[in-house]
């Protein structure tokens, strides 16, 4: 440990006893150490039944043959919309993490009043789903369209996917290694690109994939907003020409592109993570006064949710307490539909976690081409659209397991296959922060493997764990091309209520499960911001 602590001083170019008082423990290499086999295969397992939507576009793909696939990517339509998908998932992923990384900085790292306010409204935006925004954002401002419309809504509702982990990294890491480059005559910034940067440099890149993949599967945002591109055109080829060959073949693009980005971020993570793991012992905590800056950051801090969330509740709002609305509600529908939301979504995270959990264990823990292998697979459903996860386990429910069709399980089923990354992350980073060390105490004393990493592992981990299943709750709440698939007759969700008078064009009769959608989601949001659990100045161990 003393010998990674000196080699990080050196790089600060100071002395190693400066750094004496600063407790940052390397993950244990683990490169040429194989995984538990119970662990691998369990993480096989879960990999496989991630993999059903990937088998059944691979089904489709060699079905239509060599020659419909050269056909349909020489089309001259599909270049622009590759053009339009990467240049909209890069553009809202730059702009989330130039937006995240200071957010995150302001509420973790500076004497700020009403902490926890500023906290919830940083994460509400996960409360409001794409299309929600959109439909706001449209009825106020009716002629936005394309590039910069749908850039701007879904960087309001996707910023919180890196302002989030950035913050709970920041809250775990320490500031003593600024401090040691601030006695040294560096700058603040100098000294926070060397000492806190590398901490918080996997969770930016967490959220940033998160960010990307959402985007990349985003469908009911970008089709109000009459953007063009990938799902967009996927979805037109399910709905109107039924013609499935040419849908599969676009979502495999997808599906490769996701793949790479995948790819990239893990080359991205390893050094940082290579270089610190988690940090022990008493870290500093140096908290930042804002002084002549006070302005600036509560400007920051109040557009993303007063243009994310105010916007559209205003305009929900506006139509909710019309005579015309209150007539058409309907109490007992909307209590059932807020009912089958919360079981299904809970279901969903359920399912999630217990499919994450190996996969996360495994890539927290571990590395070689296998582990890589088995991450990237788990992170493949979060790039394919939910019409095509839907269609891929219609397919297998009706070939496989033909008395669970239309039930809820599948639905349930369904969110868990398609969210299951979010989880991944989340309880990726979580085991990542538990000292090894701990682990070798535990076996020293008798306990296996499993005792292990029941009892200290997992309980250590059970906030990342616990946050990742409310990640994939709150996503499975807004879900709607699968739950138009799949969901079971006679049962609607919020989602479903919604876009069936949204898509009438009924909007007045559409916001009391708009308004009801946003209250229900905006409670997991609230647990994910972690504003009830005390102060985050001082020190922290």
């Amino acid at each position: 440990m003393q010998q990674r602590v000196d080699e990080r001083v050196a790089d600060l170019g100071v002395e190693s006893i400066a750094a004496a008082s600063i407790a940052v423990e390397p993950i244990r290499e683990t490169v040429g150490r194989r995984p538990p086999r119970m662990l691998l295969l369990l993480a096989l397992v879960a990999c496989a039944i991630a993999s059903i939507p990937l088998v059944y576009l691979l089904v489709r793909v060699g079905s239509s043959g060599l020659e419909d696939a050269v056909t349909v990517l020489g089309r001259p339509r599909v270049p622009q919309l590759l053009l339009n998908t990467v240049s909209l998932a890069a553009a809202v992923t730059a702009t989330c993490v130039l937006v995240g990384v200071p957010t995150a900085f302001l509420l973790a790292r500076t004497r700020l009043r009403l902490r926890g306010m500023w906290t919830v409204l940083a994460a509400l935006p996960l409360a409001v789903p794409s299309y929600l925004a959109a439909y706001g954002w449209l009825a106020a401002v009716p002629g936005m369209q394309g590039f910069g419309a749908s850039w701007l809504v879904l960087t309001l509702v996707s910023t919180p996917y890196v302002t989030l982990p950035v913050m709970a990294a920041l809250r775990a890491g320490t500031t003593g290694l600024d401090d040691v480059a601030r006695t040294l005559g560096r700058s603040a910034w100098h000294a926070f690109w060397l000492g806190t940067w590398p901490q918080i440099r996997p969770a930016t890149l967490a959220g940033a994939l998160l960010v990307c993949l959402y985007v990349l599967s985003e469908f009911g945002a970008v089709a109000l907003l009459r953007f063009p591109v990938l799902t967009t055109a996927i979805q037109q080829a399910y709905g109107a020409s039924f013609n499935r060959n040419y849908a599969a073949i676009l979502a495999t693009v997808l599906v490769l592109l996701a793949m790479i980005i995948v790819i990239a971020e893990q080359t991205a993570r390893g050094r940082a993570r290579r270089r610190f793991g988690a940090v022990t012992g008493v870290a500093r905590h140096r908290i930042v006064n804002l002084g002549h800056w006070t302005v600036p950051s509560i400007a920051l801090l109040s557009v993303v949710p007063a243009l994310a969330v105010g916007l559209p509740v205003a305009v929900l709002f506006a139509r909710l307490f019309e005579a015309e609305t209150l007539r058409a509600l309907d109490p007992v529908e909307l209590g059932q539909a807020i009912l089958n939301t919360l079981a299904l979504s809970i279901g969903g995270a359920v399912i999630a976690v217990i499919l994450a959990l190996p996969i996360g264990a495994l890539a927290a823990r571990y590395r070689g081409r296998l582990v890589r292998l088995i991450e990237s697979l788990g992170y493949l459903a979060l790039g394919l659209p939910g019409i095509v996860v839907g269609l891929s386990l219609v397919f297998f429910s009706l070939s496989v397991m033909p008395a669970l069709y239309q039930t809820g399980f599948v639905l349930a089923f369904a969110y868990g296959v398609l969210f299951m990354p979010k989880a991944i992350g989340a309880i990726r980073s979580a085991t990542a922060q538990v000292p090894t060390s701990l682990e070798d105490v535990s076996r020293t004393l008798g306990y296996g493997q499993l005792q292990t990493w029941w009892f200290v592992t997992a309980r250590l981990a059970r906030p990342g764990i616990f946050a990742g299943a409310l990640l994939v709750a709150v996503t499975a709440m807004k879900e709607l091309p699968a739950t138009l698939l799949l969901r079971p007759t006679g049962t609607d969700t919020l989602a479903i209520e919604l876009w069936s008078r949204t898509d009438v064009s009924a909007y007045g009769a559409a916001a009391p499960y708009a308004a009801a959608l946003i209250l229900v989601a905006a409670v997991p949001a609230f647990l994910l911001s972690g504003a009830g659990r005390g102060r985050v100045d001082g020190t922290a161990s």
